[in-house]
């Protein structure tokens, strides 16, 4: 693989689409163009619940200090930290790619997913329109899709969705992790802050896109308590269904998530780190399959149990292409349980 600089590359936060980002970051950026001979990844995990994906970008402004596909920016050559974060890498033809995939004799217009690695929806889609450009390519073949983003900027192409899911199937999941924009700027400094998500679901809902949250990743001690209110804002907004995943700190993203906790608090990093090996068996990161986005013992099965309990009471379903982690585990008499009891039992065990 060849990366060419761009010495200029477009400014997203001067583009016509400013409306729909956030204030530019402090850090310099540095833009890279892959001409692929591909766009089209085929997914063999059993973790994950789509065969197909389109990343449109690799690396992410966000800036996710939890981000699991911050390794793959060393297979580039580049680093898992603040590189994962400035150097980013576009792919200006993914659309013609894609066409010419849909256009084979042998494609049998299976869903497809955006994105799997990046955000098809950060900042730098303000200027580079490739992710549009690929729902373009989707709609003029009418090949179903399923998006996952951060982004507000996904509002920007709620045309082509509605368009999509009338003549295919489309939906949209947006991710929040956290319901304290403050706390969410210390771990993902770049994303649009939550009550912006919030907003993006009610937009995407009031264009008549099926529309539901991610809360991921799920972080034992920091932001469990937090599932409730999310998924009653969620709910508010006119999500319909509702998943998540736990934590996962793939070889160098343990390093970056943890420097970044100790940072933004100092005094809770150790109960944080604690109770994450609590749920993965004594480790930091479970690597197995069927194990690496999930946990294990009695904190994690009160953290499904708040979830379920909470998602239940709002009418939410399981979300489509995205279960629940531990879809294949069945949570025992929740009737028994209310979100009121599953906080006092979250604080009697941390």
């Amino acid at each position: 693989m060849q990366l060419r600089q761009i010495d200029n590359p477009p400014n997203p936060y001067v583009s016509h689409e400013v409306e729909w980002l956030e204030p530019p970051p402090v850090a310099r950026l540095q833009v890279f163009e892959d001409h692929s001979r591909s766009i089209l990844s085929c997914n063999d995990s059993p973790d994950l619940p789509f065969k197909w994906s389109v990343n449109p970008y690799r690396g992410c402004q966000h800036a996710c200090s939890y981000c699991y596909a911050r390794p793959t920016h060393e297979y580039l050559g580049f680093g898992a930290g603040t590189d994962f974060d400035t150097k980013l890498v576009v792919k200006p033809n993914a659309a013609d790619l894609l066409r010419a995939k849909f256009a084979s004799r042998r494609w049998q217009r299976e869903s497809v997913f955006f994105s799997g690695v990046t955000d098809c929806y950060q900042p730098l889609e303000a200027a580079y329109r490739v992710t549009r450009r690929c729902l373009e390519v989707c709609l003029e073949y009418e090949n179903p899709v399923a998006v996952l983003t951060k982004g507000f900027l996904v509002v920007r192409d709620a045309d082509l969705l509605v368009q999509l899911n009338e003549r295919a199937d489309a939906h949209v999941t947006i991710s929040i992790a956290f319901a304290d924009g403050e706390t969410a700027k210390l771990f993902e400094p770049q994303t649009p802050p939550p009550d912006r998500r919030f907003e993006a679901i009610r937009r995407l809902r009031d264009a008549g896109i099926p529309v539901g949250v991610f809360v991921s990743p799920l972080i034992p001690g920091l932001n469990d308590k937090d599932i409730p209110k999310i998924l009653e804002k969620s709910a508010e907004a006119g999500a319909t269904f509702a998943g998540y995943t736990a934590l996962r700190l793939p070889g160098s993203v343990a390093d970056v998530f943890i420097s970044r906790l100790r940072q933004a608090m100092p005094l809770r990093a150790d109960r944080i780190l604690n109770r994450l090996r609590d749920i993965r068996g004594g480790k930091i990161d479970d690597a197995r399959f069927r194990h690496r986005m999930r946990g294990d013992g009695p904190y994690w099965d009160a953290m499904k149990k708040l979830f379920k309990m909470s998602k239940d009471r709002l009418g939410l379903g399981d979300a489509p292409g995205l279960q629940c982690a531990d879809h294949s585990t069945e949570i025992q008499d929740s009737r028994t349980c209310d979100s009121g009891q599953l906080m006092l039992d979250f604080g009697k065990m941390g």
